[in-house]
């Protein structure tokens, strides 16, 4: 037996790992006074974060049982766990854990204290066999205080006679404290001195040990049932010492769980009223899937900085990651927040969306653009550049002005902003150097269509805010790429084509340009995620729902054959029908996922279905005049929420793998819940409703579908160097500096020079009246800089080619 207070042996403990991202409920207080947020899964509170919702501070934190003598039973092992909302759309939950040998039943409360940082767990344990007396019960909790398991120091201690078990950490600290006494108390390294290892060894806590140091470290405590009579309340305080999280601690204990639970539901009932109420629309409610998914986005909302939505509560495939392999989804991505300020603008929660459009007002990078991920004080956590992230922020400004949720002032506020992300667009689009799953560079119909869609809202806004020159430059580029959609991702000649008697397809991403290459070698696209035998397929065989995009975006009608003959191909080799109803791959070779026999994903592995693309499919089927098509993709959605009413990243699409937590039609290890699924579903609710798409951008449909404009020209510039076009157009070089550009279309035989003029946006532009030259000239130019005094050296030229 260790004596009361001496270190703990064992340092440092066994590597530090997180835990599974199938969550069951997550929540947090509305209050500012209680930075607070956790998640539960498997019957316990399995993360907590804290001060800010990208620190995770708590691995978890579960109860243990045993007889004293041969019986032992870990909560969120040996049990079978159900959870219910306390009251519709707010997120303080009721757990019931039962013994899978039938021998207890633990029914828990949780919520967050609003008047301060303490996580409340208020606690029945019942004895099913009604002999209390005969069973122990134990508290273990498992510090990662500041998102790391290494490094935590544990302690016994006490706050003004309280009795605690505390943890600290790089100025964060958690204390425990419990209404009714602790029999005993000790604190080890995990794998080694710590209390699972010492009630498993002897069913009782047979070790005493005082601290444990500079390690992946653990707290344990028992659980005076004799005098709680097996009703007690366990208050987890957190704060920057232990002496303040033992006060918050104890200050909740004080107050007791009713009046915090009161505080609670109260302020999320007020939040929950103001909200449309779309979930009565049409005398047909929908699910509690409507109230959850709203408290799932403003849950996800950082407190101290307003509008910063992460992605999840959830760090995917957290049991097999540790702290130099976080993985988390705990930090904000550009667009997963623009998906769901545009869920709250669905819900007509209009300060919710501009504080997001706070957000990304702050953290736009000098040059215009956002990163790829950030965490909440701006700092980059992958610095990839998707420009489908540069283009949705200035789209959800125009759906909030649409929406009014912006007025003339606010318009104004955030043009800068805007302007500055049109501005990188049109440097350095169309091409991506990243999709929007964050993988491949090149023409992706996504990503295109966002851009184009976001020029033409940036047009509209730049004419508000009195920049016409501006505003038609933007028109006119967006109408270059839009004309060019085809060209750059529209196969009409492929053995796809054939096998499935198709006209043709848009492909998934395409990296080349075929009016940029003259002789082109098979164009390969790289494949993440994948071993390397399997790390690339030709341009020809990758297809993906992103399609949709086109019309999503207003670029395409939904009859448009090409669109059809898309998803004829889509719907072969990425469409799997489940018992809920039909979901979506992301893409054909996708390896984000589980292998095959279920471990998780370690760098390769295969993608799993995606609800979300069942919500993204819906919407199209809306958008064609098929309303209850959407309405029966909207009850798959609501199918493949877990029984919490939460919705995964990722669905398992094999057979079922108990030891793996794996079912057919359930989460996989990816993340549960994701926000931007839960916005998606929030969008599809608010179209169904309105009876078309809720977030279709008025301004391509009503340029390219109605009117039918098409571009008089094609753009050359040093990223994007054309190297063939149509005749009957004008050619327009595009360059970062003035240039003085000095052209003929007979060998230099004739000469002329033009020069260039600036569009604000750091571009200069040179038009050359080419659209009178017949098929088979070749239009050669070269530059003279004037601001450097030099001339560029080279010749560079563009043939034209029979129009048709």
């Amino acid at each position: 037996m260790g004596e009361q207070g001496q270190a703990a042996p064992g340092w440092p403990g066994v590597a530090a790992r997180w835990t599974s991202s199938a969550k069951s409920g997550v929540g947090t207080a509305l209050s500012g006074a209680s930075p607070l947020w956790f998640t539960v899964g498997h019957g316990i509170v399995n993360e907590v974060y804290y001060p800010r919702i990208d620190r995770a501070c708590l691995r978890d934190l579960g109860l243990l049982v045993t007889d004293g003598a041969q019986f032992r039973s870990e909560e969120k092992r040996d049990t079978v766990a159900e959870l219910s909302w306390l009251a519709p759309g707010v997120p303080a939950f009721r757990v019931v854990t039962r013994c899978k040998q039938g021998r207890y039943l633990v029914e828990k409360e949780l919520l967050s204290d609003p008047r301060r940082p303490v996580l409340l767990q208020q606690i029945r344990f019942q004895a099913l066999d009604g002999a209390l007396q005969r069973y122990r019960l134990f508290v273990l909790l498992a510090p990662h205080l500041g998102n790391r398991g290494g490094g935590n120091n544990a302690r016994v201690g006490e706050y003004k006679g309280v009795e605690l078990l505390c943890a600290e950490r790089d100025g964060s600290a958690l204390a425990l404290a419990c209404s009714v006494p602790w029999l005993a108390r000790s604190v080890g390294y995990v794998g080694s001195s710590d209390g699972w290892q010492d009630l498993m060894q002897h069913g009782s806590l047979f070790w005493y040990y005082g601290c444990a140091d500079n390690g992946n470290v653990a707290l344990c405590a028992e659980v005076d049932l004799a005098a709680s009579q097996g009703s007690f309340l366990l208050a987890l305080g957190f704060g920057e010492g232990a002496a303040e999280a033992g006060q918050r601690a104890r200050a909740a204990l004080c107050q007791g769980f009713p009046a915090a639970r009161d505080e609670y539901l109260r302020r999320w009932s007020g939040w929950q009223q103001g909200l449309l109420p779309l979930d009565e629309v049409k005398d047909a409610p929908l699910p509690a899937l409507y109230r959850t998914s709203a408290a799932l986005l403003r849950s996800h909302e950082a407190g101290h900085f307003p509008g910063g939505i992460i992605a999840s509560l959830s760090i995917p495939w957290g049991e097999s990651r540790g702290d130099n392999d976080l993985g988390g989804y705990h930090l904000a991505w550009p667009r997963d927040l623009v998906q769901a300020a545009g869920g709250f603008l669905a819900l007509g929660a209009k300060e919710e969306a501009v504080r997001a459009l706070g957000f990304l007002e702050a953290t736009q990078e000098a040059d215009g653009h956002w990163v790829q991920n950030l965490w909440l004080d701006g700092t980059p956590g992958q610095s990839g550049i998707q420009l489908d992230e540069t283009a949705l922020p200035v789209l959800l400004v125009d759906l909030a002005r649409r929406e009014g949720a912006l007025n003339a002032g606010s318009l104004e506020r955030f043009w800068p902003m805007v302007r500055k992300a049109v501005g990188y667009l049109v440097r350095v689009g169309p091409v991506s150097p990243q999709d929007r799953w964050e993988e491949d560079p090149g023409y992706s119909p996504f990503t295109v269509a966002a851009q184009v869609a976001a020029l033409l809202a940036g047009a509209e806004l730049a004419e508000a805010c009195g920049e016409a020159g501006v505003a038609r430059y933007l028109r006119e580029t967006a109408d270059v790429w839009n004309d060019s959609l085809e060209r750059w991702m529209y196969l009409t000649d492929s053995d796809w084509c054939r096998e499935y008697d198709l006209p043709g397809y848009y492909v998934r991403v395409a990296v080349r340009d075929p009016a940029v290459e003259s002789e082109r070698a098979p164009e390969l696209v790289p494949l993440r995620n994948r071993p390397p035998a399997e790390a690339a397929l030709p341009v020809a065989h990758l297809v993906s729902p992103d399609a949709l995009a086109l019309v999503r975006f207003g670029l395409r009608a939904p009859d448009d054959p090409r669109i059809a003959s898309t998803l004829r191909l889509v719907d072969a080799l990425l469409k799997l029908e489940m018992d809920q109803g039909p979901v979506w791959y992301r893409y054909n070779g996708d390896g984000y996922g589980e292998h095959e026999d279920g471990a998780p994903f370690d760098g390769t592995g295969r993608g799993r279905p995606w609800p979300l693309l069942t919500g993204e499919r819906a919407h199209y089927e809306l958008a064609a005049g098929r309303p209850d098509e959407a309405s029966r993709l909207r009850r798959t959605l609501e199918a493949l929420a877990s029984p919490g009413g939460l919705l995964p990243e990722q669905v398992w699409d094999g057979q079922d793998l108990p030891g793996r937590d794996l079912h057919f039609g359930g989460p996989t290890g990816s993340a549960q819940p994701l926000v931007w699924a839960h916005a998606e579903y929030l969008k599809l609710v608010r179209s169904l409703s309105d009876g078309r798409v809720f977030d279709l951008p008025p301004q391509p449909v009503k340029r390219y579908l109605k009117d039918r404009v098409r571009a008089p020209r094609r753009t050359w510039r040093f990223n994007h160097k054309l190297r063939s076009m149509k005749a009957g157009l004008d050619l327009r070089i595009e360059t970062l500096a003035p240039a003085l550009i000095y052209w003929s279309c007979d060998g230099w035989e004739t000469v002329s020079h033009a020069a260039s003029r600036a569009t604000g946006l750091g571009l200069e532009v040179t038009d050359l009246e080419t659209a009178g030259l017949s098929a088979g000239k070749r239009v050669i130019f070269t530059f003279y800089w004037p601001d450097a005094g030099t001339w560029e050296g080279t010749d560079f030229l563009v043939r034209l080619e029979e129009a048709g």
